[in-house]
């Protein structure tokens, strides 16, 4: 009796970041654990106008049995990145992973497993923090880069959606334009894409026993890291949900509330003070963008 075909995953990486991380990257996605259930390659979607990552792709490309395919895309703009990335994916599944986070080695399997089990158009999983060096205590203690869990199985709200763990089925790519809105240049890119295909119908869920650990450097266990995100995911929240006055009307109530409030916490630690900070900060740049003025930053 002949074999039915399995399916292939396309895993795609977007990167502008040094070489060693997608090195290392590239070296746990060759160890996967396939079971003989699926195949896998791997497309990286170079970011930088330099090309830097060429050389570290073409080396590994040498070494590896694993299909890697290069691309480039010189304007630095995350949503162009990626569909650029798209361009190249193959097979009846894409698979989405950010250069500086590293998968356990049955990370497909599981995540395969649940889209099969569920019958979901696609499927999320944890991103765990790895610290490069030990943080300091408020960081720990405020969970500030911790993200929220899911029992597997659990349904997924379009706002609970990110691309830094995800699979799902190529064909719904067809139902779009355009995978990622290149307006959003600086972020919210994949909750547009999410809120988009979910009003088509589709359906995700989340798979809990399919973690990636993301590296957080020093860099970013600083306050003005801490705040600077908030304000990025505020000022493009907007451009995803068009805000409401009831929307606009808790945040001005809220701005003042945490406000007045802060001067006060750090008598509870420093963990409250900054959580504190970053709840204002957002609010208060949420009723900036509403009315069309978003602060234009990066994250660092």
């Amino acid at each position: 009796m002949p074999r039915t075909s399995i399916p292939h995953i396309t895993v795609c990486i977007c990167t502008c970041r040094r070489s060693e991380l997608l090195d290392r990257l590239l070296r746990e996605l060759a160890r996967l654990e396939t079971h003989d259930l699926f195949t896998y390659s791997v497309v990286v979607a170079d970011n930088d106008p330099l090309e830097s990552a060429r050389e570290t792709v073409t080396g590994f490309a040498c070494t590896s049995p694993l299909r890697v395919v290069y691309c480039r895309e010189p304007e630095q703009n995350i949503a162009k990145v990626r569909n650029k990335a798209l361009e190249h994916a193959e097979g009846e599944f894409v698979a989405c992973i950010d250069d500086d986070e590293i998968p356990e080695p049955g990370w497909l399997r599981e995540l395969l497993a649940t889209c099969a089990a569920s019958g979901a158009d696609g499927v999320l999983g944890p991103v765990r923090p790895y610290f490069e060096h030990e943080p300091p205590r408020w960081v720990v203690d405020g969970g500030f880069f911790e993200r929220r869990r899911f029992a597997t199985g659990h349904p997924l709200h379009w706002s609970q959606t990110r691309t830094g763990n995800l699979l799902f089925r190529r064909e719904l790519l067809d139902e779009l334009d355009l995978p990622f809105r290149p307006e959003f240049g600086t972020g919210s890119e994949d909750l547009d894409f999410f809120r988009r295909v979910m009003q088509n119908g589709r359906r995700f869920v989340w798979c809990d026993e399919a973690p990636v650990y993301e590296l957080v450097p020093p860099s970013r266990c600083r306050l003005g890291y801490v705040v600077r995100r908030a304000l990025i995911q505020a000022g493009n929240f907007p451009k995803v949900s068009p805000s409401r006055p009831r929307q606009v009307a808790k945040s001005a109530l809220a701005v003042p509330l945490y406000a007045l409030a802060l001067p006060f916490q750090p008598l509870f630690g420093t963990h409250r003070f900054v959580w504190y900070l970053e709840k204002m900060s957002y609010h208060a740049a949420y009723i900036v963008a509403s009315f069309g003025f978003a602060p234009k930053l990066t994250r660092g």
